[in-house]
């Protein structure tokens, strides 16, 4: 197979630009290796050998693979070095006037028929192009750490740039065995745009005093099949990285509500409570491990009198199966007897609002989130309002954890945890196939493989119902009288027409 750039410069031998050359070199092309810090260049090249030799001793391939990809990379001094390079990819600091400059520098430098591709992962690929003289044939080309792992990159087009430069970058990407997603020129372009509203969600309800950052991160992963919760996810990354890309989304879209960051990640900040890499984030690290404080076990009560269900719960008949199989009695009248327990289970409204509309007895009223099918989640989540009793909420607890399976018990929410924080990842999604960021397809790769959800965020979208997660924001705007929760167009037609949020127009 011939490789569509033979010839390439790689600057920045950092660790994402060490990545991006060993792909390179694998997929057959001679890498150049340039780095502005004297010796880096020839420690990256030593570091890939290394590397490749790990990999020959664990039998991956053979010794004269390995020779061949060691002589496949060569580290240089200057930029004038790069002068017969086909591809020139640039993986810098974030810095706009950096990257100006160098590529300025490099059009002097180069032949015309080139490609220059910038690796930045928060600035404009218009903006970095602007002062080119052929502007059409630099593009956006962002890998993620750790490139030879994380299998997917985004192609970007800036506002002047060729089509068949992404083509052909795409082309090249799938030689290095990634998968090329194709983006508009818009802020945090797909992976880091689509990925807002996991943490931002998850930060506001904490900032609403209704549970803590581990019952949140607990709820996610039992019910919802997220494999790391919100802040396991920012302590991994490390704050002094999340919470300026969530400032800087926020400001480049000029403070659009969605995006909103929180006052808890920008005061942890401050502190220097990072996360994982020094020892304290939103866990306490010892030798690595996080330090979780157990659950408290569930109490240990009779089931109540009875349980009366409101007539408008989501999913009625499954709630009234649930608390029929874990031996509670239940009442069938309109109205619940002096001392049921009574139990509503609302999509995006809180259980305040619930209970004052349906006129019940607050003091026994408690929610239950089936937003999601009970069989198939390990966690069961329940909400009690201010007036809740004590002994309610507690009986509750006991009834829903009779068969074993885990209970959360929080304070009221406007959709409790997992659907606001579901239909908030939905919502960025939707518009941003509204907005013609990228494709439905192409969302769904580059979310997958750059954010390890359990599914895109459309197909989330789809698995739950996009008539729920329409009802979900609207009675979230509702509750909390925030933009944030505005429905996308692209929800809301495809919520009324009961379509797929995969769907496009013709």
């Amino acid at each position: 197979m011939t490789v569509t750039y033979s010839r390439i410069a790689v600057i920045g031998a950092g660790a994402m630009g060490r990545g991006i050359a060993q792909i390179a070199a694998q997929a057959g092309s001679d890498v150049l290796l340039l780095d502005s810090f004297a010796g880096a260049a020839e420690r990256g090249r030593e570091a890939l050998a290394a590397q490749w030799q790990k990999l020959h001793e664990k039998g991956k391939f053979d010794e004269a693979h390995r020779d061949a990809l060691v002589a496949r990379v060569q580290a240089v001094g200057s930029i004038q070095d790069l002068a017969s390079c086909d591809l020139v990819i640039e993986a810098v600091i974030e810095d706009l006037e950096v990257k100006r400059a160098l590529f300025k520098e490099l059009e002097t430098v180069v032949a015309a028929s080139a490609t220059l591709a910038t690796n930045t992962s928060s600035l404009s690929v218009t903006a970095i192009a602007a002062g080119l003289q052929h502007p059409q044939r630099m593009a956006g080309f962002h890998f993620f750490n750790p490139v030879p792992l994380m299998k997917v990159v985004e192609v970007v087009a800036g506002f002047k740039t060729s089509t068949d430069v992404c083509a052909r970058l795409s082309a090249y990407a799938k030689q290095m065995g990634h998968s090329a997603v194709q983006a508009q020129d818009t802020p945090g372009f797909i992976v880091n745009h689509a990925g807002r509203g996991f943490g931002t969600e998850a930060l506001r309800i904490v900032g609403e005093g209704v549970t803590d950052f581990a019952t949140i991160d607990r709820i996610l992963k039992d019910q919802a099949g997220f494999r790391l919760g919100p802040f396991e996810l920012m302590d991994l990354t490390a704050l002094d990285v999340s919470h300026p890309v969530m400032e800087s989304i926020y400001r480049q879209y000029y403070e659009e509500p969605r995006f909103r960051p929180s006052v808890i990640t920008a005061q942890r900040l401050a502190a220097g409570a990072l996360g994982r890499k020094t020892g304290e984030g939103f866990y306490r690290y010892v030798d690595g491990v996080a330090q979780v404080t157990p659950e408290p076990a569930a109490p240990t009560l009779d089931l109540p009198q009875s349980v009366w269900v409101s007539p408008r719960a989501a999913r009625r008949p499954d709630v009234l199966r649930l608390v029929h199989s874990l031996g509670a009695q239940l009442e069938t009248g309109a109205t619940p007897s002096a001392a049921a327990l009574i139990v509503v289970a609302p999509l995006g409204f809180d259980v305040t609002t619930v209970a004052a509309v349906e006129r019940l007895d607050a003091t026994r009223t408690v929610g239950i989130d089936m937003m999601i099918d009970d069989a198939a989640t390990k966690r069961r989540v329940i909400a009690t309002n201010p007036a809740t009793r004590l002994d309610m909420r507690d009986t509750a607890h006991a009834l829903f954890a009779r068969d074993g399976k885990a209970v959360s018990v929080i304070r009221d929410s406007g959709g409790f945890v997992t659907q606001r924080v579901v239909g908030t990842i939905v919502n960025i999604a939707a518009d941003m196939c509204q907005q013609r960021v990228c494709s439905p397809v192409d969302l769904e790769t580059a979310v997958r493989l750059g954010l390890g959800y359990p599914q895109g965020p459309l197909a989330m979208g789809d698995l739950y119902g996009p008539t729920n997660m329409l009802e979900v924001l609207f009675n979230l705007q509702t509750v909390y009288g925030d933009p944030r929760y505005r429905p996308s167009p692209w929800l809301r037609r495809r919520g009324a027409l009961g379509l797929s949020l995969m769907h496009e127009e013709e």
